[in-house]
């Protein structure tokens, strides 16, 4: 492709509404043009990217035994409400009517419709297993579209869906989708972890993540160095210590403090001279069916996934200032376990073994110290409700975990028998008995795989594209193209690469060198090769990666082959 015959339309400026390097560089490159919030043209430069992603994808699903086929993008509402989902998605769903005022939305997943698909299709165990997917396009109302295609609205996503006779077929699949998304996350070039994740609203029994490393992701995740336990801090359990109930004489005196106005744990431990791990730090929470009090230590942070995950309630809110105050008799930031009655008391496995503590007096402007909870009060259950950290102990082999940070590009779950049993979706086995069958969605966000490796992958100067979904393999930059000499070379060198299916771009543009530079390293492709004096005056050409910056000079009779040679380990 020559430069003068393609779209890239480069900016020089930073975009002002672009928080993150991904949003920054895909704007400032070419890839994307702003519609509207969250929502994203794709320009030819981004196409060539977003197709060689879905490519790789394409190549390892089928290679997984998955069947592409295309679903519905407007999706009626009679199968959600068929699921149950269509009061419990939330706003995200897009909603809409046709002129005949049937309700439709815009499918942010396609659950229920590939359901819909496979009852009417399927219906003996010897059609099973079966797993369909399709690279297409989502959309979901975010409530805060933000950082460009890396959280839009609008996007491509690669769904599949697996539908198994049996639990046992089901985790087959699900192992098979697991080493399919693994090829294609290190085929594309990317440094990924698969971390252990809640299921969230899609449902089901068991989750990974695929998790592209990048210190801006905005994820944190837990991983051992000791074993190859990982997830993500939604999920991340802790292993429950083993400690023994101090002896009665180790304990202090309890007495109430008046803490004038000192609401925050800062702010009490400031005044009391004592540190956040001395104070415990309770939470009053509103789950739809009445109140529960949440006690983690005061350096620890609530997790209310795990916290909600334990309680089995469909809701889980912080409670408002009016039920804090029915709960505890005191305002918020005054909250404590001492006397607190007719409310469910849940503690953190952080807090076993602590003595002489701090905590809220359930009083305005009052606190209690020397807290012990075998003499002062009892709790109903410890369980392990808050988010994991550095140096909390792997609940697989008790080393310590380490936090870092990461980009979710890819889900995986084991959704059971959660849309087959609601939509009918059911098999006849060999003694001629109706099962429902088992099922598993696992998901890529295409754009977002792209966002996540100019993340992982830039530097001041631009993207530095994995070679495997670079937009082109090879630059040539044609100095000056009024040289008729400097036009020959490159344009021979250009047709004989494009002969050998080489994907590259020829810089013909009537353009100054520095311009053509700085373009080059913007839009990140792995090989430039620079036609200019040098290629004319001494019949070498200037050949520079763009990923580690070696430089070298190629005499023209070996030019074509030099840069075959380079094209497998440009990655």
């Amino acid at each position: 492709m020559r430069y003068t015959q393609f779209l890239i339309p480069t900016l020089r400026e930073v975009p002002a509404d672009a928080e993150v390097v991904s949003h920054q560089l895909m704007l400032r490159s070419g890839m994307i043009r702003k519609l509207a919030a969250g929502i994203y043209s794709t320009l030819p430069l981004g196409e060539r990217v977003m197709q060689k992603t879905s490519q790789i994808v394409r190549e390892e699903m089928n290679r997984a035994g998955a069947l592409e086929l295309t679903l519905p993008f407007v999706q009626p509402a009679e199968l959600w409400h068929e699921s149950g989902r269509w009061n419990v998605y939330g706003k995200e769903l897009l909603r809409l009517k046709d002129r005949n005022e049937r309700e439709f939305c815009l499918g942010p997943t396609h659950e229920e419709v590939i359901t819909d698909v496979v009852r009417g299709l399927i219906s003996s165990y010897k059609q099973l297993p079966i797993t369909l997917y399709q690279i297409h396009i989502k959309f979901r109302d975010e409530i805060r579209p933000r950082f460009g295609v890396m959280r839009a609205r609008e996007f491509i996503m690669k769904d599949a869906y697996s539908f198994d006779a049996d639990e046992a077929g089901a985790e087959r699949s699900y192992m098979k989708m697991y080493a399919a998304y693994t090829n294609i996350f290190a085929r594309l070039g990317l440094r990924f972890r698969a971390v252990e994740a809640d299921s969230g609203p899609i449902g089901g029994s068991f989750s990974h993540e695929f998790m592209v490393l990048a210190d801006t992701g905005e994820d944190v995740i837990v991983i051992c160095s000791a074993c190859d336990y990982a997830a993500n801090t939604e999920k991340a359990e802790i292993l429950a210590p083993d400690v023994r109930d101090a002896a009665p004489d180790r304990f202090g005196v309890l007495e109430r403090v008046a803490t004038p106005d000192m609401r925050t744990i800062e702010e009490v431990c400031s005044f009391l001279k004592t540190d956040p791990a001395s104070v415990i730090k309770t939470l009053v929470f509103d789950t739809g069916d009445g109140a529960v009090a949440a006690l983690v230590r005061g350096d620890h942070d609530i997790n209310e996934i795990k916290l909600k995950n334990y309680l089995k309630c469909s809701e889980l809110s912080l409670a408002d200032e009016e039920l804090i105050e029915k709960v505890t008799g005191a305002p918020r930031g005054f909250a404590g376990p001492v006397g607190l009655r007719g409310v469910r008391i849940i503690a953190d496995y952080g807090l076993k073994g602590s003595i002489n503590m701090v905590a809220g007096g359930n009083e305005r402007d009052v606190h209690v110290v020397n807290v012990n909870m075998s003499r002062d009060f009892s709790v109903d259950a410890f369980a392990d409700i808050r988010l994991a950290g550095d140096g909390d102990a792997c609940p697989r082999c008790a080393r310590p975990l380490t936090t870092t940070r990461g980009i979710e590009v890819g889900h995986i779950f084991k959704l059971g028998t959660k849309y087959s049993t609601s939509m009918q979706a059911q098999f006849l086995d060999a003694q001629g008995q109706s099962h429902p069958m088992v099922m598993g969605c696992y998901g890529i966000g295409v754009g977002r795989t792209v966002a996540a490796a100019i993340e992982q992958s830039h530097d001041s100067d631009g993207i530095i594209f994995p070679a495997p979904i670079a937009p082109f393999s090879v630059l040539i930059v044609l100095v000056n193209p009024t040289d008729e000499q400097q036009n020959q070379i490159a344009a021979d060198l250009y047709e004989k690469l494009l002969g050998h299916g080489v994907d590259v771009l020829l810089d013909d543009r009537d353009e100054r060198p520095g311009i053509k530079f700085k373009d080059a390293d913007l839009i990140g492709i792995p090989l430039r090769v620079t036609v200019g004096r040098n290629a004319v005056k001494d019949g070498c050409l200037d050949m520079k990666w763009r990923k580690t910056g070696e430089q070298v000079q190629a005499p023209l009779a070996d030019a074509f082959d030099r840069i075959l040679e380079a094209l497998p380990n440009l990655q």
